[in-house]
C-alpha cells in the first residue's frame, strides 16, 4: 500500500510556490504514485505582473522535469484570464496550443509549460494532481476497467476514454468533472488518475486515499487468481543468474548497439522473475506499454527470449538473444514503416527492455541512468499487469496510439532539454591505475567528455575517492571503483565481470598500472626484474587480454591505449628492468594492433616522460635513484627533466591524459599501432 508521507511540520515551512514544490516532491518520491519524468501538478494563485497589478496566475509543471526532483525554477507561472476563454473552442491543434501558451507566461524564462496544461487550467480548483499510481493504471488498463471503478468508487469518478493529452482531452475531462456533481476524481483510460483539492494538503491526501481504495481491491480480487497465469519454470539460482548476466551482456550490448551505443542494466528482483517465469509472460508481455509516459522510455513492446532455463545453456541462450533482437529490430522497422507521417525519422530500432525466463531483464539507455529509468518503469508495467490481470484482461493501448506518442513532436521536444551528447556519451572506460596522478586525470578527462569510467587501482580507497568525485560532479553513477591488483589473473576476471555487471561491457581501455626501479644492471635482483615484468608486462598482458575478450563479444569495435614511457624506446640509464618492461608495452601495443584489426579494436600508445605531479611513483624512492643517476639532489629533478627537453616545459598528467583521450577519440579512428610521444621533445628519445 502507498505510504502517506506527508508533514504538516514540514508543509508549515513552505508558502506560496514551495508549497506546490513540496507536494510535488511527495508524490513523486514514490514511483508506484508517479513516474520517472510524468505526471504533472499545479496550483492557482494570486500574483503581481510587472505593474504591480493583481493578476491570476497557474503554476504548472514545467516540460521534461522530474516531480521527484523538482525546484521552483522548474514550475511555469501562466496568466489564467488569458487562458481559460479558450474552453470555448471546437478545436484547437497541438501546435496551436504550444504557440498560444508561449504568450501566456508571465515570465519568458519560465520553462515550456506542461504537454497538459489545460487540463490544470480547465478544472476549477485551486490545487490538482495528475499521477499514473500503479493501481489506478491497473484498473484503467483492465478490459472490464470502468465496471471495476464504478464498484470501487461508485458515482465519485469521471471516466475519460483514452485520448492523446492535448487540448480534447482537457475538455473532455473539464466537460466531465462539470456534468458530475459528485466526481472527486478522474480516471483516464490506458493512462492515469487526476484528483484536486482547496489546499495543497487536500489535493495530496486525496490522490494517496484514492490509490488506497483502489489497490485495497485489487488485493482482494488477487486472492483468487495465480499471479500471470502460474509459474512455467523455476527462477536459476542467484549466483548462476548473475554469471550468466555477466557471460551475455556485451552480447546484448553489442547487438543493440549498431547504430548508437547503448549501456545496460540488469535486474532479478522477486518481481519481474515471477513475470518472466510465468506463463503468461511471453504473451502478456506483447501486448503493449501500460500507459503513454512508459512507452516512452520502454517502447511497445520489449523482446521476450524464448530459452528454457532447466537447460542452462549459456551458448543456446545467446544464439536464441541474436535472433530474437534481429526479429525485433525487423519488426520495429515495419512498425515505423506503417505509421510513419512526413519529417519522421526513425528511433533506433533496439529493444529497450529484454526479458529472460528463469534470469530477469536487461534494460537499455544511452546512459546508466537512463538504462536504470527504463528499468524501474518496466517495474511498473509489471505491477500494472499484474493488478489488471486480477481484474481480467490487461489492454494497451493500439499500435497507432503507441506510434502517436512515442513519435509526438511535444513528447519529442522534451528530448532536447537533454545536454548535448559529448565525444565519449555512451561509452564505457576502463582504466588502471585510475587512483594515481595519470589515472585518476584520465579518469576525469573522459568523464568531463561524457565517457562511464571503471577506476581499477590496487589502492582501493584511492580508486572510491576518485569514482566519488566523478559522481558528485557528474551524478549519474558515471564512475565505479574496483579493486585491481594487474598481476593476479582472476582479479582481472572479476573487475571486468564487475565492469559488466555495472554498465553492460566496455569500449576504451587504458593500461595504465604502474611502478618504477632504479637500479644498476649489476645491483638489479630477480625480484626486481619479475617485479618489473609482473605488472607492466604481464599485467598489461592480462588486463588487455580480458578487455579484447569482452570487445570481440561485443563485436562492436574498440580501442586501447598503453601508457608506456621515454624509456619504451630510450635505453634508461640504471633502469634496466623498467625500461626493458616498457618497452615490453609497446609492443605488445602494437601486437594486440594487428591481431585487432579485423575485429575494429584500436591499440595505441603513449608515451609520456617525468611525469612528477601526482604521482605515487615519484614520491617514492624511484625520485631518489633517478636523481642519483644524475647526479644531482632530488629537489632539483623537475628542472632537471625540464631543461633537457626541447621545448622546455613541464609535463602533468592533463597532458596524457589529453592524449589518451585523442586516441580513444574518433578523432583516432583510423590510427593503430602507434605510439605518441609527450615528454617535451627529449631528442635522445625521438624516433629513428
Amino acid at each position: 500500500m502507498v505510504e502517506y508521507l506527508w508533514s504538516d511540520e514540514k508543509a508549515a515551512e513552505c508558502t506560496g510556490l514551495a508549497e506546490l514544490v513540496y507536494r510535488s516532491n511527495l508524490i513523486g518520491s514514490d514511483r508506484s504514485v508517479c513516474n520517472w519524468g510524468g505526471g504533472n501538478t499545479s496550483m492557482k494563485t494570486v500574483e503581481k505582473d510587472f505593474r504591480g497589478r493583481d493578476i491570476d496566475v497557474m503554476w504548472v509543471k514545467g516540460s521534461g522535469s522530474d516531480l521527484a526532483a523538482m525546484t521552483a525554477e522548474q514550475f511555469t507561472g501562466l496568466k489564467l484570464e488569458d487562458i481559460q476563454p479558450l474552453i470555448e473552442r471546437e478545436h484547437m491543434t497541438d501546435e496551436e496550443m504550444t504557440a498560444y501558451l508561449s504568450h501566456c507566461m508571465i515570465d519568458g524564462r519560465h520553462p515550456r509549460p506542461s504537454i497538459e496544461t489545460l487540463l490544470h487550467a480547465f478544472l476549477p480548483f485551486p490545487h490538482v494532481d495528475h499521477t499514473h499510481p500503479d493501481a489506478i493504471i491497473s484498473i484503467c488498463c483492465a478490459e472490464n476497467g470502468k465496471q471495476h471503478a464504478e464498484e470501487i468508487f461508485g458515482s465519485r469518478f469521471v471516466w475519460v476514454p483514452y485520448v492523446r493529452p492535448g487540448f480534447a482531452l482537457s475538455k473532455m475531462i473539464a466537460q466531465g468533472v462539470k456534468n458530475n456533481p459528485n466526481a472527486e476524481l478522474v480516471l483516464m483510460e490506458k493512462h492515469g488518475l487526476v484528483t484536486w483539492g482547496k489546499t495543497a494538503k487536500e489535493s495530496y491526501d486525496q490522490t494517496i486515499a484514492v490509490i488506497r481504495e483502489a489497490e485495497a481491491y485489487i488485493k482482494r480480487r488477487s486472492a483468487e487468481t495465480q499471479p500471470f497465469g502460474g509459474k512455467a519454470c523455476d527462477a536459476l539460482p542467484a549466483d548462476e543468474r548473475k554469471r550468466i548476466f555477466a557471460d551475455i551482456m556485451p552480447v546484448i550490448r553489442g547487438l543493440v548497439s549498431d547504430q548508437k551505443n547503448l549501456l545496460l542494466t540488469w535486474s532479478d528482483s522477486d518481481e519481474v522473475l515471477e513475470f518472466v517465469s510465468s506463463k503468461h509472460a511471453p504473451a502478456l508481455s506483447q501486448i503493449g506499454a501500460a500507459c503513454p509516459d512508459h512507452l516512452v522510455h520502454t517502447k511497445r513492446v520489449p523482446a521476450y527470449i524464448p530459452w528454457n532455463p532447466s537447460e542452462n545453456d549459456s551458448n543456446r541462450l545467446i544464439e536464441l538473444i541474436k535472433t530474437e533482437i534481429a526479429r525485433f529490430k525487423d519488426e520495429y522497422k515495419a512498425y515505423f514503416e506503417r505509421n510513419k507521417q512526413e519529417g519522421d525519422r526513425m528511433f533506433e530500432p533496439a529493444p529497450r527492455v529484454i526479458l529472460i525466463p528463469g534470469l530477469g531483464m536487461v534494460t537499455t539507455g544511452k546512459s546508466l541512468a537512463m538504462a536504470k529509468v527504463t528499468r524501474d518503469l518496466y517495474h511498473r508495467a509489471i505491477a500494472v499487469m499484474k493488478g489488471a490481470e486480477a481484474l481480467g484482461n490487461f489492454v494497451s493501448l493500439h499500435e497507432e496510439e503507441s506510434y502517436n506518442v512515442e513519435y509526438w513532436p511535444l513528447e519529442l521536444y522534451k528530448l532536447t532539454l537533454a545536454p548535448p551528447e559529448a565525444e565519449f556519451s555512451r561509452k564505457t572506460a576502463f582504466v588502471t591505475g585510475g587512483a594515481g596522478g595519470i589515472g585518476s586525470e584520465t579518469c576525469r578527462r573522459l568523464a568531463a567528455e561524457g565517457a562511464h569510467v571503471i577506476v581499477a587501482d590496487i589502492n582501493q580507497e584511492g580508486a572510491e575517492k576518485t569514482a566519488a568525485e566523478i559522481n558528485e560532479q557528474y551524478g549519474g553513477e558515471r564512475a565505479a571503483a574496483v579493486r585491481l591488483d594487474v598481476t593476479k589473473e582472476e582479479e582481472v576476471r572479476q573487475a571486468f565481470k564487475t565492469s559488466v555487471l555495472k554498465y553492460g561491457g566496455i569500449d576504451i581501455l587504458v593500461n595504465n598500472a604502474g611502478l618504477a626501479t632504479s637500479s644498476p644492471l649489476d645491483d638489479t635482483s630477480l625480484e626486481e626484474w619479475n617485479l618489473n615484468m609482473n605488472v607492466l608486462g604481464t599485467g598489461y598482458f592480462l588486463v588487455a587480454r580480458e578487455a579484447f575478450k569482452q570487445m570481440k563479444k561485443q563485436n562492436n569495435g574498440g580501442t586501447m591505449v598503453f601508457v608506456g614511457s621515454k624509456n619504451s624506446v630510450y635505453a634508461g640509464r640504471n633502469a634496466s628492468a623498467y625500461s626493458s618492461a616498457k618497452a615490453l608495452e609497446v609492443h605488445l601495443a602494437r601486437c594486440i594492433a594487428a591481431e585487432g584489426g579485423a575485429y575494429g579494436i584500436r591499440v595505441n600508445s603513449v608515451l609520456p616522460d617525468a611525469v612528477l605531479q601526482g604521482s605515487a611513483i615519484w614520491d617514492s624512492k624511484w625520485r631518489e635513484e633517478r636523481a642519483a643517476a644524475y647526479g644531482i639532489e632530488p629537489d632539483r629533478l623537475e628542472e632537471h627533466y625540464r631543461k633537457r627537453t626541447a621545448l622546455s616545459v613541464n609535463i602533468y598528467p592533463a597532458d596524457i591524459a589529453e592524449a589518451i583521450a585523442y586516441f580513444a577519440s574518433d578523432k583516432a579512428a583510423k590510427t593503430t599501432g602507434c605510439m605518441l610521444t609527450v615528454d617535451g621533445g627529449v631528442p635522445a628519445a625521438f624516433s629513428r
